[in-house]
């Protein structure tokens, strides 16, 4: 049996965290398992639905780097179909046409309040002789069964049990022809052939009603998971107060993709004790038994962690280009051409110990900034009088040497001993006068990145910065 999955997002709003990672878990199960995974866009709600949302949604799974099979689904566009189901069940006689008005149906439950007895509403049509129908508007319901249970095996939740008088006689298709979405639902799972639903557990009561028109059509049972929600750090539900609920918002906060789905797949599932793993690594490894029952709590700090892992581990050449996506996301400037062969060259020793996008370009700094050097207001403490003379007395030792690493730390290092002090005590003023900043990559990193003629036009700028 091939593994078919699919994500089916409401096209109402920006692509939620929670959603983007019932997504990703749907995607890790599909890909490790040779499957397929779809996409489904569920816009029945035409008052709701925007295609603004619908692009949003789309570019969030794109920047998570979840790509899916085949192409878009539209539910609204398979409205014709729904009914379509809903029509051969009334005809197997599975389903029922009611006339109930919304008044009648409201004035029962409003007796049955008073009565203090159960508000489930019972329909007079259910059994009735079709030649006693009236010529009047009507819905098709779902002919439920009335005694026994419903019972969802569920691979995350378990065995869950609901007795069948709890359930309703759910409607299928309006009085104005038009089908609800839990129809739909069941009708495009089927079409499309997906083998395991794997969503949030707020659907888990969904599913008792959706079972019955799978059995109610003789089709087979997708195999359920029920996945908890995530809640906020202080483990209410997650709401704005608690940051960033939109991946556009991760993106353009400069946490790279890769190490959001490292997140993202750790935030309710796990693997032993591992905390950093691959694509592959987690696609080969991820199954449904690994997913916890208690609901995930954010955990921004451990989100930085993993992202700064994969910054460290990423390829060069693909984490300039992630960080470019990202400068775009953010409506910042874009690199000019010497800017980007600048971070080229500087990206092994940028990405060391930088968390997100805006760490890694702070440290870039040496590199995007233009001669002479503007230190900021610390990286200007370390430019006093005694150390722009240290600066000057050491660039001819420098200018002399060879433009390697090992070259460059012995002349300094033999230039501190013979002037009785340490190597800590030229850093300083060498980031200073290199980059700007006071807190760079190592300064001999940043002397070969910008090579021997930037680094000494630079080093006797803030030399001579003090000279009036």
């Amino acid at each position: 049996m091939t593994v078919v999955t699919r994500f089916a997002p409401s096209p109402t709003g920006y692509l939620h965290i929670g959603g983007a990672r019932t997504a990703l878990f749907n995607w890790l199960y599909a890909r490790g398992r040779g499957g397929k995974f779809l996409l489904r866009i569920e816009d029945t709600d035409r008052a709701r639905s925007t295609p603004e949302a619908t692009a949003a949604i789309l570019k969030g799974l794109e920047w998570l780097g979840l790509d899916h099979d085949g192409e878009v689904i539209s539910q609204f566009d398979r409205a014709p179909r729904h009914a379509e189901v809903a029509h051969e069940l009334l005809a197997k006689g599975r389903a029922y046409k009611c006339f109930s008005t919304q008044d009648e149906i409201e004035a029962f439950r409003e007796a049955a309040r008073e009565a203090g007895q159960s508000t489930l509403f019972r329909s007079p049509w259910r059994d009735a002789d079709p030649a006693s129908h009236p010529d009047a508007p009507f819905v098709i319901r779902l002919r439920t069964p009335e005694t026994g249970e419903t019972v969802i095996e569920d691979e995350v939740q378990g065995r869950v049990t609901i007795r069948n008088d709890q359930l309703d006689d759910m409607i299928l298709l309006r009085s104005d022809g038009t089908p609800v979405y839990m129809l739909a639902v069941v009708v495009d799972d089927h079409d499309m052939g997906v083998t395991h639903v794997i969503r949030g557990d707020d659907h888990l009561n969904n599913a008792a009603r959706q079972m019955g028109i799978y059995t109610s059509m003789d089709w087979p049972l997708p195999v359920y998971a029920h996945i908890p929600l995530i809640h906020g750090p202080d483990g209410k539900k997650l709401s704005k107060r608690h940051g960033a609920l939109g991946v556009d918002e991760y993106q353009k906060l400069g946490y790279p993709a890769a190490g959001m789905r490292n997140y993202l797949a750790r935030l309710g599932w796990g693997h032993g004790d591992d905390e950093v793993f691959t694509d592959t690594q987690a696609q080969q490894w991820f199954d449904l038994s690994g997913i916890g029952k208690a609901p995930a709590r954010l955990d921004f700090k451990k989100l930085e962690h993993l992202c700064g892992q994969h910054i460290a581990m990423g390829d060069d050449a693909a984490l300039l280009h992630e960080l470019e996506a990202y400068l775009a996301a953010a409506g910042l400037p874009a690199l000019t051409e010497a800017q980007r062969d600048g971070m080229a060259r500087a990206m092994p020793c940028l990405k060391e110990r930088a968390k997100t996008f805006p760490e890694l370009l702070e440290k870039a700094h040496f590199v995007l900034t233009d001669t002479p050097v503007v230190p900021d207001d610390k990286a200007l403490k370390s430019l006093d009088d005694v150390s722009r003379g240290i600066l000057a007395a050491l660039t001819p030792h420098l200018q002399s040497a060879s433009w390697t690493r090992e070259e460059l730390e012995g002349v300094t290092a033999r230039f501190a001993e013979e002037h009785g002090t340490k190597f800590a005590k030229l850093a300083g003023p060498l980031r200073a006068a290199l980059s700007g900043r006071s807190v760079t990559p190592s300064v001999f990193d940043m002397m070969l990145v910008l090579g021997r003629e930037e680094s000494l036009l630079r080093l006797g700028q803030a030399a001579a910065s003090g000279a009036e």
